[in-house]
């Protein structure tokens, strides 16, 4: 049975890689920052719950090492919006910096604390929930400066990481998962939740060493940098 670790799992996006993962028969280590939510009506012997700070190395590392298993899915979920900003003058730096701390960098902890349970013998899929926001090719509209430029660091440091990885037999796939019906992308949007999270298993379905770090969006699109 193979085992999948998931953050941000308590809503949205991560609440529904949840539920398709268990699913089909995997086991699932669900982290969620402050409420479990729709985690607590899942009475499944294969899922186990954690409160996940991805921001606290100490609560990193605490998950860490409550997961006994090799590790054959990471789905780096968790990640927040910006301040609604009307223009670039009232960009607040610290709650800037603190979307980036998050959405950046928490992927980043998850990987480095996990490391060792991920390099195995098999090839283990790190799966980097990114954004088209993060596009600097398709920044046309501007704004959500916090957003974006979390989103296109995420993207960096994802390629960065990925040479290095892979003797360890870890690829990584930059999700886009489009524009999905969620508390962030609103009753506006026009991709279901069930549908994307399909979308972005089936890309990684096709996840090998030779194409680690493409950023791709749900329905197999390539994306700009």
């Amino acid at each position: 049975m193979p085992t999948a670790v998931v953050t941000g799992a308590n809503r949205g996006l991560g609440a529904e890689w949840v539920n398709q993962l268990l699913g089909d028969g995997w086991t699932v280590h669900a982290g969620y920052r402050s409420e479990p939510g729709p985690l607590e009506a899942l009475a499944n012997s294969s899922l186990h719950v954690h409160q996940l700070d991805v921001q606290s190395k100490d609560s990193i590392a605490s998950f860490a090492d409550s997961i006994p298993e090799q590790i054959d899915l990471l789905v780096n979920n968790a990640g927040v919006m910006d301040g609604q900003w009307g223009d670039l003058t009232e960009i607040d730096d610290e709650w800037a910096l603190k979307v980036i701390d998050i959405n950046a960098l928490g992927p980043v902890r998850m990987v480095q604390a996990l490391y060792d349970k991920m390099t195995h013998r098999t090839l283990t899929k790190v799966a980097m929930v990114s954004s088209l926001m993060g596009s600097i090719d398709d920044c046309h509209m501007g704004r959500s400066y916090a957003y974006r430029a979390s989103k296109t660091a995420l993207n960096m440091f994802t390629v960065a990481m990925k040479n290095e990885a892979a003797d360890g037999q870890i690829t990584f796939a930059i999700l886009h998962p489009g524009w999905v019906k969620t508390d962030m992308g609103g009753d506006s949007a026009p991709v279901e939740i069930s549908d994307s999270v399909r979308g972005m298993r089936k890309v990684l379905e096709s996840q090998t060493l030779d194409n680690s770090g493409r950023f791709i969006q749900f329905d197999g699109e390539l994306l700009p940098w």
